[in-house]
């Protein structure tokens, strides 16, 4: 089977493993959260990996670029959605710190991915 180029960078496997994280976080969320914070957190959360594996399939380095721009978007939103889940008791502030920094570590390969591609303008 054939390994596509996004499936080796590791943003892209933070990212997926950090989604799975969310994922299993928020399966603990009150069911009244279902259609609201519950949703929006996982659907940001998966469009940073997916925006990332979009991007690397464009053809010309501002698209790609774009795509990243998006994905780091993507991780602004879960960390807005992260406070709101602290501030609002739905997760300990150990969850919180630790959701935190892996997040940074993505946004930090994220910034690091879009000035490697920004040299290709």
């Amino acid at each position: 089977m054939r390994e596509f180029y996004f499936e080796k960078l590791r943003v892209w496997q933070n990212a997926k493993e950090y989604t799975k994280d969310i994922y299993i976080l928020t399966s603990r969320f009150p069911e009244y959260e279902k259609f609201g914070l519950t949703s929006q957190i996982r659907r940001a959360t998966l469009s940073i990996s997916a925006n990332i594996a979009e991007g690397t399939a464009r053809n010309t380095p501002k698209d790609k670029a774009k795509f990243i721009n998006q994905s780091f978007s993507s991780a602004v939103e879960v960390l807005n959605f992260l406070i709101l889940s602290n501030d609002l008791e739905l997760i300990s502030k150990d969850q919180y710190i630790l959701l935190r920094e892996k997040l940074e570590i993505i946004t930090n390969q994220l910034n690091a991915l879009s000035n490697r591609i920004k040299e290709d303008f």
